[in-house]
């Protein structure tokens, strides 16, 4: 069978991480918090694309066409 190698690449680090931290997930997200910390200004946040779209009440008429409402 066909064997993806980033998909193996990845589940390898996964097991190691896992092993490194006792496969303790509260260990690896404090360890994950600390380097994310460490790193400060290099990490980018995007800001999201699309905004809110405003939510407009119905009009009577529209709520008798659509009586499933």
């Amino acid at each position: 069978m066909w064997e993806d190698p980033i998909v193996k690449e990845v589940r390898e680090i996964r097991k190691e991480l896992s092993a490194r931290f006792n496969f303790d997930v509260h260990a690896i997200f404090e360890d994950l918090r600390k380097r994310q910390l460490s790193i400060g200004s290099k990490l980018i946040r995007h800001k999201s694309c699309k905004k809110a779209e405003k939510v407009i009440p119905s009009d009577k008429d529209s709520d008798v066409l659509h009586s499933g409402r």
